[in-house]
């Protein structure tokens, strides 16, 4: 493992479009990559006992988060041949339909990006103290499961 200090990976509210884009767009420049895997959380919709979730409202530790995050990093890139790794979670609320969580991985050859990120995802929703209050249209709540 790396001694890099941990980044913060939390963006105030959702993710936009428009980020996820710049976020691609400056990786053309590095030419040694050959291929690029994406994956974008979504709030769902969900129904729950006759009530649908309006929005996720994500809360964290986020200092012991960012440690977790940063490991997680930190063994992909020991683990597989990745040449550039992004994450980034939203905290506040995030309304349906809206992106809550982006990962972006990078690597010379098409198969690592996809195990890397099933690795990197998987660990995120395990390891990760990241919280979600999942809102109800009809201004109740609950505390998000995992799934």
């Amino acid at each position: 493992m790396s001694n890099k200090k941990p980044k913060n990976v939390f963006q105030d509210g959702a993710i936009s479009s428009d980020f996820i884009g710049n976020s691609i767009y400056k990786h053309q420049t590095k030419t040694s990559i050959g291929a690029h895997n994406i994956f974008l959380g979504q709030v769902r919709a969900d129904e729950i006992e006759g009530k649908t979730v309006s929005a996720i409202e994500y809360t964290a530790y986020e200092a012991m988060a960012n440690q977790k995050f940063h490991e997680i990093r930190e063994a992909a890139f020991e683990k597989f041949e990745l040449t550039c790794m992004h994450i980034y979670h939203s905290l506040g609320t995030v309304k349906v339909g809206e992106i809550c969580l982006f990962v972006f991985v990078s690597s010379p050859r098409r198969k690592v990006v996809f195990e890397a990120l099933e690795f990197i995802v998987e660990a995120i929703k395990a390891d990760v103290p990241v919280f979600g209050k999942e809102l109800f249209e009809d201004d109740t709540h609950q505390w998000k499961v995992n799934s």
